[in-house]
């Protein structure tokens, strides 16, 4: 027999856990006398209604898919723990970075983003990279992709940004089309974009790929000083990307790679792990910097804004059960804890809103109340709703206020008083500066090799839009640097001859 991995193992490795196969039951804990043949009236005879035991398991498995998640719907989890190794108290007040060596509990989800449930791990595109802390003042979410960066800056265009990377509604095919005419026609993609057609765009699996919480946050210190902050998880493997041909070949030959391999890892002990840095900009600064740093089309230039070590995260356990506790993760920006809060970010803001409200579509109004979505502990006024799996708050007082010793708010847990002022309209961001970060991306970040793959996978995919399509996306490319379109455009040339 070939050698088998941990993954392949895995039945057998249950089968030596346990010491004997325990008595089979229904879903009510009734033990089952035989599941091999249904209750009829006679060896020929109608099934009757009275056998629970075929009516409970064929009504269950007809509920047992979920809708799957619009975006990043093809992901892998696993959980460990985030320690602090460098003292950030004089920037934020959060508990989990109250100390020297403090450990938070944390899980995990990498995924695609554009791509079904069964689609490959190998594709071109960002990959989701979401973490739970499981901390005393409750649970941070801190939700973010692989690149620093993304598409757009108003989140008003996400619906539209994300149908264009999904089918076209009549021919249920990706459209390149719909992808490029969006693109070309919202210029401030072009940076995301040429992350995404570079190396980047294809990691090695989700262990050697850097993580970014992407967003602009605020941090308050113990003083109720705030700042502007940025989150970064630099993987201690090394980063690595796959080139286009072996992504394509792994795509047939292992769709589920990356999952694959993250399993592996941890279940051969051989647990992957993250150091955490962050960029932190005052207000002064904010005030005065060259560019919006609320803007997620852009980085904080590292020159200017260095990175501060914070911790490092180990993952170090892989799921028991993959839908309990990958597929019914659900993270939302939304879920900040005391020293961590909002910023102006637009992007930011829409999804406070849309990732909460998605998965009470999703999972349930209680979703929170799943074991791998549930806090330390709750205390609050919310009750009842359809799959309320907790205690719903035992016999407490159900409003507030009241007289009853019920959970009480604290003012030591305020949000960070902050100021803003402006005419309130709906403000256009097309024409805000979208191409110079691209251009240092192009000149200083890219080596020669990386800029020609850079040009081919764009052409490659290009190549299939219409022609009016082309020409107003070479167009943008060339405002980044004119070999970059330029390169582009002949290639697109080549494949006319």
């Amino acid at each position: 027999m070939a050698k088998r991995d941990s993954a392949a193992n895995q039945l057998e490795e249950f089968k030596k856990a346990q010491l004997k196969a325990d008595v089979l039951t229904t879903g009510t804990g009734a033990p089952v006398g035989t599941k091999t043949a249904t209750l009829t009236a006679g060896p020929r005879g109608p099934v009757l209604i009275q056998d629970f035991t075929f009516t409970d398991e064929m009504a269950h498995f007809n509920r047992e898919r979920i809708p799957e998640r619009v975006v990043h719907a093809k992901g892998g989890g696993a959980f460990g723990y985030f320690e602090v190794t460098h003292d950030i108290t004089k920037y934020c007040k959060a508990k989990l970075f109250e100390s020297v060596g403090k450990k938070t509990p944390v899980g995990i989800r990498f995924s695609t983003v554009g791509g079904e449930s069964g689609s490959a791990d190998t594709a071109r595109d960002p990959r989701g990279f979401a973490v739970k802390f499981y901390t005393e003042d409750g649970n941070w979410d801190l939700v973010g992709n692989n690149t620093p960066i993304f598409f757009i800056r108003d989140p008003i265009f996400f619906p539209s940004f994300i149908h264009t990377q999904k089918r076209n509604p009549q021919t249920h095919l990706k459209d390149p089309d719909m992808f490029w005419d969006f693109i070309s026609l919202r210029p401030e993609t072009t940076h995301q974009v040429s992350f995404l057609f570079s190396d980047r765009g294809t990691p090695d699996g989700f262990r050697k790929m850097n993580g970014y919480g992407s967003h602009t946050f605020k941090m308050v210190n113990g003083d109720g000083k705030p700042v502007y902050c940025k989150f970064h998880f630099k993987t201690d493997q090394g980063v690595k990307n796959l080139m286009a041909n072996q992504a394509a070949e792994l795509s047939m030959a292992d769709p589920d790679y990356a999952i694959r391999d993250l399993f592996n890892a941890i279940e051969g002990g051989n647990f992957p792990s993250w150091t955490l840095k962050i960029q932190v900009m005052t207000f002064e600064q904010a005030e005065k910097v060259s560019f919006n740093p609320f803007d997620l089309t852009k980085i904080w230039p590292q020159a200017e804004f260095p990175l501060i070590p914070v911790g490092k995260m180990v993952l170090n356990r892989n799921p028991k059960n993959y839908f309990a506790e990958v597929e019914q993760i659900a993270f939302s920006p939304a879920h900040m804890v005391p020293g961590i809060e909002a910023s102006p970010d637009k992007m930011l803001q829409g999804r406070l809103f849309s990732y909460s409200d998605t998965h009470r579509h999703r999972l349930g109004s209680n979703y929170l109340q799943l074991n791998v979505n549930c806090p330390l502990k709750v205390n609050n006024y919310q009750r009842d709703g359809p799959q309320c799996v907790g205690n719903n708050q035992g016999n407490a007082p159900n409003y507030f206020p009241n007289s009853f010793s019920g959970p009480q708010d604290d003012k030591k847990y305020l949000d960070c008083t902050s100021c803003s002022t402006g005419d309130i309209k709906r403000y256009e961001t097309k024409d805000e500066d979208n191409f110079s970060q691209v251009t240092t991306f192009w000149n200083k970040v890219l080596k020669p090799e990386e800029r020609r793959r850079l040009v081919e996978n764009i052409a490659g995919h290009l190549k299939d839009a219409q022609e009016f399509i082309q020409r107003r996306t070479v167009h943008n490319f060339t405002l980044v640097h004119p070999d970059f379109g330029g390169g582009i455009q002949k290639l697109l040339n080549s494949y006319k001859n």
